[in-house]
């Protein structure tokens, strides 16, 4: 979890395969509605948000009862869109992807091909409710190594189920 340009694909892609289960991107179950508008610099609201979060916990659902299990690349910026993910799967544990604004709209605005503008990182830290204690997760600083972040994301998942 973690505001655009965090390092949700990148981490996420290197801890599925370290874990060996299918990875899910999150952006890619956004309907073409929810895209343009983020496209032409409109934030999402939790209105926008809602059916794809839904969405999105069909797919753990699934891949829970599956029992392969899965690493899904999610924003889940609020609280209640963790709770709501969680509702889905008791075995729901998050990485929290904590970073500076100054580099998550560096980042964003190199990025090629997005639909993600770096105008609207700042819209992503007025929603932004961290990973709170009594969530089951890790915080992590996402400007370090992302090898060394998925060391210590895997260590910790390991320990937790």
């Amino acid at each position: 979890m973690g505001v655009s340009g965090s390092g949700k694909s990148t981490v996420g892609g290197l801890l599925a395969r370290r874990l060996m289960v299918p990875f899910l991107e999150a952006d890619d179950l956004h309907p073409a509605a929810n895209r343009a508008k983020m496209a032409a610099g409109r934030p999402l609201d939790d209105e926008d948000r809602r059916p794809w979060l839904l969405l999105l916990a069909d797919r753990i659902r699934e891949a829970t009862d599956s029992g392969q299990g899965a690493v899904v690349a999610c924003s889940a910026l609020k609280r209640e869109y963790r709770d709501l993910l969680r509702r889905a799967s008791a075995g729901v544990w998050f990485l929290d992807l904590a970073l500076d604004r100054a580099t998550a709209a560096e980042r964003v605005a190199r990025r090629a091909g997005h639909f993600m503008p770096a105008e609207l990182v700042d819209s992503q830290y007025a929603a932004l409710e961290p990973l709170r204690p009594d969530e089951p997760g890790l915080t992590v600083d996402a400007a370090g190594d992302p090898q060394v972040i998925v060391d210590a994301a895997a260590n910790a998942v390991r320990a937790a189920h």
